[in-house]
């Protein structure tokens, strides 16, 4: 695959917690196809969840980053900062009639499901049962009034009525992959606590800088089916992917802040060196 040109790439990680081996190898992807290509690196904070997110770990990201021998171009981006860029992106698609206010509880979407006789599935679990897309617009717009709390999810129906062909995207190895965003059904764009989505953030901000070859986990895999209907949608430029293997631990399960993975600050202070840290992570020399 060759990725278009000027190569741009990036590591996004959210300050939720201090960097481990797994994140090191997915920085390392993005950081050595940049500079072998003479390109650019860019290094963002996805801090859009101020319930979880904390300053001192995306201090903690640069510092170990640094640490590492990674360096990167211009400014660090935190998205936590630009929360106006994400709502026009959101009140563009509310006025093309793409999104639809949601004041679901939780609760109140488990009860629909469970009394479905066979909810579909997408990637993050069961579907949306589109209960607030079938409200009538007066009923809508009285709740709003009242100032219900409510989310924000991109009406998928209309969305997909918006293509004129299929999409598809170019994956390092793979080619041209088909996608399929319907199956996310009627994605959540904006949360009651969160006033922006991971989906709607990391698009924006890959169109915003230019980023032509996106490298990430293969976790992530199935999100690019939404990420590219975002992307036409909002008039986005495409970028090329490549998503890559997740360390494991010696139990072969992915590596994770959850599940207690070795921070890169404590084999820093074991006096493990940068070099040998590297290729801990898979990027030897």
């Amino acid at each position: 695959m060759t990725a278009p040109w000027p190569l741009v790439t990036r590591f996004a990680p959210s300050p939720t917690g201090f960097l481990h081996l797994g994140h090191a190898h997915s920085a390392l992807a993005g950081w050595r196809a940049a500079r072998q290509a003479g390109g650019r690196f860019l290094l963002r904070i996805e801090d859009i969840d101020a319930t979880r997110c904390q300053p001192t770990f995306a201090a903690a990201i640069m510092e170990d980053l640094a640490w590492l021998g990674l360096d990167w171009d211009g400014p660090v981006r935190v998205q936590s900062r630009h929360m106006n860029d994400y709502g026009r992106t959101l009140d563009a698609l509310k006025a093309r009639g793409l999104l639809f206010p949601c004041f679901c509880t939780r609760s109140d979407i488990a009860r629909e499901i469970a009394g479905s006789a066979a909810a579909p599935h997408g990637p993050d679990g069961p579907l949306y049962p589109g209960t607030c897309r079938r409200l009538p617009v007066a009923e809508r717009q009285d709740r709003m009034a009242q100032a219900v709390p409510h989310a924000w999810r991109l009406d998928m129906p209309r969305a997909l009525a918006d293509l004129p062909a299929p999409l598809s995207f170019e994956e390092a190895g793979r080619g041209r992959i088909a996608c399929d965003p319907a199956r996310f059904g009627d994605v959540v764009l904006a949360r009651k606590e969160v006033p922006a989505s991971y989906h709607l953030c990391v698009t924006h901000d890959d169109a915003r800088d230019g980023v032509t070859l996106v490298t990430r986990g293969e976790d992530l895999l199935p999100a690019t089916d939404l990420h590219r209907l975002l992307q036409h949608l909002m008039g986005w430029p495409e970028p090329a992917y490549a998503h890559h293997q997740l360390l494991t631990g010696r139990d072969g399960r992915r590596l994770s802040k959850r599940d207690g993975a070795v921070p890169l600050r404590d084999l820093r202070a074991r006096g493990v060196p940068p070099g040998e840290a590297r290729a801990m992570a898979g990027f030897p020399g």
